[in-house]
């Protein structure tokens, strides 16, 4: 299964095993904005126990030195909100979704959510990493007669929702509810973007992303017509080029970000890329 192996070998390459003998304090996410807690772990001297501790809320970056939340995300910690608590509906839905300024700073620091197969989110910052060099991007050579057929139609944003939900319709993915409120609410709030295809007037391809400064996460893409993902990306391409974007992270290759030029570094030459990118005054729109 795909999602399956994808994750098993996600978890091998990105998560530390729990004896690192990393110390660190860390804030936990409760209600957005509301209710904090402090927590202490010593992974090497005081082993947490994931299933007792652990239960629905997200390791909360926000205000954490880079290094350390790096630390923190590689050993492989993992939060869930603690059981037998009651709560309000209104308070229980919030938790359904990834506060906004969590996931930013997380791509700022490297890491990105995935839903697991129980529907808990956990955090990957996979080494090596892929990027597709937005200067060195190949168009081949029946993808150049195809756009110059002009089959196809794209638009920016037009409908982001559409694009995410039928990104997670398929058998394998790691894309679940949580996820696309989350990325939804990143939307409205103008850091998530989406690049559609059109052909006759429907949508048959796109892909959905995550800006930060002169960055852009690539998260997922889907087609319902052949090459109608292909023509989402190179116009996605186009655009960053035209903005003058610096990075775009794929997080993961596969062969068919390879026949574009995508290319695995290691996470520590990704990270220094990363700082140098988000920092740049960069817009999507």
């Amino acid at each position: 299964m795909l999602r399956s192996r994808i994750l098993r070998i996600a978890l091998q390459r990105t998560k530390l095993p729990p004896t690192s003998n990393t110390a660190f304090h860390l804030l936990l996410h409760f209600l957005r904005g509301a209710l904090f807690e402090r927590v202490s772990a010593t992974a090497q001297d005081q082993p947490g126990n994931c299933e007792r501790d652990c239960e629905g809320l997200h390791l909360l970056i926000l205000g954490t030195k880079p290094v350390i939340a790096n630390k923190l995300i590689l050993s492989g910690v993992c939060i869930r909100r603690p059981k037998n608590m009651a709560f309000h509906r209104n308070a229980l839905q919030l938790l359904k979704m990834i506060d906004p300024e969590l996931l930013l700073q997380g791509y700022r620091l490297g890491v990105f959510p995935m839903a697991m197969e129980d529907d808990s989110i956990e955090w990957f910052s996979p080494d090596p990493r892929a990027i597709l060099p937005l200067e060195d991007f190949h168009v081949t050579h029946a993808l150049r007669r195809l756009l110059r057929r002009r089959l196809f139609e794209t638009t920016i944003n037009k409908v982001f929702a559409e694009v995410i939900t039928a990104c997670a319709k398929r058998e394998d993915t790691w894309i679940n509810r949580e996820i696309v409120q989350s990325y939804t609410q990143l939307h409205q709030l103008g850091h998530a973007h989406s690049v559609e295809a059109w052909k006759e007037g429907k949508l048959v391809g796109g892909l959905y992303g995550v800006e930060v400064g002169g960055a852009f996460f690539g998260e997922s893409m889907f087609h319902r017509v052949t090459d109608a993902s292909k023509i989402a990306l190179v116009a996605l391409v186009q655009h960053l080029r035209a903005r003058k974007f610096v990075l775009l992270d794929t997080q993961w290759l596969t062969p068919h970000l390879q026949q574009f030029g995508g290319m695995e570094i290691s996470r520590n030459h990704y990270l220094r890329l990363l700082r140098r990118a988000v920092e740049l005054p960069r817009k999507f729109l």
